[in-house]
């Protein structure tokens, strides 16, 4: 139960700040409107970090499916605990949604594209190419898993390894981002798409749910052969 917990508490707080930081550079009236691309991957970044902190000393802090499903293929975590971690990842993302709404409350009346406003949920590439947007987060996803099976069984201060993935998430939304806003991880983008289908935001369109299998496939994909290379290789 507290790995469950754990796990909802530390994806939600990861949504919460990272769609939080888009949402302030995108939506209308917001002290940060503007403020570009460079934001972005910072705050994610540090979202990123701070969720780690959070709840890395009780559940590993996965806060992502395909950290999950490429540790157990590779025989680093255990399968029974697997529909556990996915189901607290799923709705802890739905849950920081849920908060990322409710904080940017009144700017959703206010900004007029509908684009805008998906994208403080979920991804959406800078051109629709379906194989060149599944390479695009297969290859971000491998980089995101090469380098924490590096990180695994690098020798760092107590404390220090979270910020030092945080940095990992900084170097692959600068270098990778670009093309499809790097998912690179399925319940990030899955669960703020059901929320944004689901909570009555005003102004918003469609969740492009055509579009929303490639950063749930891709990203599982990439993390295992991520996983499997740096322990076929490396170790």
């Amino acid at each position: 139960m507290s790995n469950f917990v754990a796990e909802l508490l530390g994806t939600a707080i990861l949504i919460l700040l990272g769609n939080g930081v888009v949402a302030g550079v995108v939506l209308k009236g917001t002290k940060n409107n503007g403020s570009g691309w460079i934001v972005i991957t910072i705050g994610w970044a540090l979202a990123v970090t701070f969720a780690v902190f959070s709840v890395g000393h009780i559940s590993g802090a996965h806060l992502n499916p395909a950290v999950t499903l490429a540790l157990a293929v590779t025989g680093q975590f255990d399968w029974a605990l697997v529909p556990t971690y996915l189901l607290a990842q799923m709705l802890g993302a739905i849950l920081g949604s849920l908060f990322v709404f409710l904080h940017y409350l009144p700017h959703w009346s206010v900004t007029e594209d509908p684009e805008s406003i998906r994208a403080c949920f979920c991804t959406t590439p800078a051109i629709i190419h379906t194989p060149g947007n599944l390479i695009s987060e297969f290859i971000g996803t491998f980089v995101l898993l090469f380098g924490l099976s590096a990180l695994g069984v690098g020798k760092f201060a107590d404390g220090l390894n979270p910020l030092v993935v945080g940095l990992l998430v900084l170097a692959i939304g600068h270098s990778l981002g670009g093309t499809t806003g790097y998912a690179i991880n399925p319940a990030r983008d899955l669960g703020p798409r059901i929320a944004h289908a689901l909570l009555p935001i005003p102004g918003k369109g469609p969740s492009d749910w055509a579009y929303a299998w490639i950063p749930v496939v891709a990203p599982i994909l990439g993390g295992m052969a991520g996983a499997f290379t740096y322990r076929a290789l490396l170790m």
